[in-house]
């Protein structure tokens, strides 16, 4: 039974070197272990700051980028809304030059087709004017051959003017 009850030395001396054992522990590793447990929930606390920080700027940033390529839609969109709108411009001008540019082409083309027209006419006027001269002296010619038909005709002549 002896091994199953210690005696008082035993006691003694086991709480004695317990007792130095945690003296010792304590001043020299508890201290340190401590400190270091302290330290390392600081910086374990001071990381999950700096996480949350950064996930908030994060977030803040994806904000700031969502904005600035909803204003890049915008600035795109009326880009090309400005582009649109210049390029009806210009081809409505193109069609209205155009058309002024037919229309002057078409006045032009009937200036001339009324001046040849008239030239057209004029020479067909003379042309007649020549053969209706050439057949009345051929006409005249043939009846003024006769010495009595020139008398008649002469005495014609100056009837109608007496009646004009």
């Amino acid at each position: 039974m002896r091994l199953l009850t210690p005696e008082l030395g035993l006691i003694f001396w086991t709480a004695l070197a317990f007792i130095i054992v945690f003296i010792v522990l304590r001043k020299f590793a508890w201290g340190p272990i401590l400190n270091s447990l302290d330290q390392r929930e600081k910086n374990i606390a001071g990381s999950l700051e700096t996480a949350e920080r950064v996930k908030r700027e994060m977030a803040q940033l994806k904000s700031e980028n969502e904005e600035l390529m909803a204003k890049a839609r915008e600035e795109r969109s009326a880009m090309l809304k400005e582009a649109r709108d210049t390029k009806d411009r210009i081809v409505a001008e193109a069609k209205e030059q155009a058309k002024v540019e037919a229309n002057k082409i078409i006045i032009d083309a009937q200036q001339q087709i009324n001046a040849q027209k008239m030239a057209a006419l004029t020479e067909v006027k003379n042309e007649v004017g020549k053969l209706v001269v050439e057949v009345t002296e051929k006409v005249l010619r043939q009846q003024l051959a006769n010495p009595v038909a020139q008398e008649q005709h002469i005495q014609g002549l100056i009837d109608e003017i007496k009646l004009s």
